[in-house]
């Protein structure tokens, strides 16, 4: 029911995927009369998978602007509480949702739990780089602030993932930074900064600066949610930007027009590599089970993405597996971890060990 075209751009994703992958099953939460009229729109040879697609009426609907301590203790026959319940129950093995960030991210620490002591999870997406690669950025808004020992949760939760989702080896982990100096940045990255230099079964390149993101020489870049939002926003507003700007160009007069024609199968395939579409679907780390959010602006295309991406973290258990490694690998730190609200959750202190 999320996302700015609601059941139109999830009901027609669910058939995309569906078609794409034989042996998939998929539940829909949403009021039953806004997903019937999706259905009743798709074109006639998209209804042979509907026979693994299943309905569940939910009467109640979790609003973009609602604060998650509301949602919390509100209704529990929402869409995103139903859809969470399906997985904690064992019915579902991932939640896919383009809904309210701050409330999907509470409802599933509810729902779901953590893993091996991570107090809040992490927001992470992939971004592309040089070469048709891409990196892994993580947080993206759920850890507005992030002391020394978060950040290299982070760090650790992204190696897993890029290790066991893109089959890397050694995936090359940097903090990011206003430099690369040793004495930039604030206390708590130079903090992190030296902690994870003593990992010596993680590959850390240090620090890296912004414009290093997409240069193809890391694959994880760690760094606090305040700034991956906004460097993420940025990021996503600058490929729209220049695709234009492309556009604009060519067809400014009958010879860069002419220019522009033969140029479409190429212009074509750089407006695919840059979409942000293409890399829709942020995983929530450190949750005891896979939650995938997509952008709320995706389509259906998109949100297709956010569906085959959770189907990659189901493919690989990536909770058991960040359970195990983060359980064996990450310091036991005694620490006072404040959740700031930063969400809209009320502000809770708790020690950490």
């Amino acid at each position: 029911m999320g996302g700015d075209f609601g059941p139109r751009a999830t009901v027609s994703a669910a058939v995309r995927a569906l078609q794409a992958h034989p042996r998939l099953h998929l539940s829909l939460f949403g009021q039953q009369p806004a997903l019937d009229e999706a259905l009743a729109q798709l074109p006639r040879g998209d209804a042979s998978s509907l026979s693994r697609l299943t309905l569940h009426h939910s009467p109640a609907v979790v609003a973009e602007d609602a604060k998650p301590s509301s949602v919390l203790r509100g209704s529990k026959d929402s869409s995103l509480s139903m859809m969470l319940d399906c997985v904690a129950s064992g019915e579902a093995q991932a939640a896919v949702s383009a809904g309210n960030t701050g409330a999907l991210m509470a409802l599933s620490r509810r729902a779901l739990g953590t893993v091996a002591g991570i107090p809040r999870p992490a927001i992470s997406t992939a971004v592309p780089t040089r070469g048709k690669g891409h990196c892994y950025l993580l947080d993206l808004g759920a850890n507005v602030e992030a002391d020394a020992g978060r950040l290299v949760d982070f760090a650790l939760m992204g190696e897993v993932m890029a290790r066991r989702i893109d089959g890397l080896e050694r995936p090359r982990v940097a903090l990011l930074n206003v430099g690369i100096e040793g004495t930039k940045g604030t206390a708590s990255v130079r903090e992190a900064d030296a902690r994870l230099r003593d990992f010596n079964h993680m590959d850390y390149r240090g620090f890296i600066e912004g414009d290093g993101i997409y240069s193809g020489h890391v694959d994880v870049v760690v760094c606090d949610g305040f700034v991956g939002n906004a460097v993420l926003k940025a990021s996503e507003g600058l490929a729209r930007m220049l695709i234009q700007r492309v556009q604009q160009t060519f067809e400014a007069h009958w010879g860069s027009r002419l220019v522009g024609f033969l140029a479409r199968p190429a212009l074509r395939r750089l407006r695919g590599e840059l979409d942000p579409v293409r890399y829709n679907g942020a995983s929530l780390l450190g949750l005891g089970g896979i939650v995938v959010k997509s952008h709320g602006s995706a389509d259906a295309i998109g949100f297709a993405h956010a569906i085959s991406r959770a189907m990659q973290e189901v493919r690989e258990d990536l909770p058991s597996q960040l359970a195990h490694e983060l359980s064996e690998r990450r310091p036991v730190i005694a620490s006072v971890a404040c959740d700031r609200g930063d969400s809209g959750t009320d502000a809770r202190c708790q020690t950490n060990e």
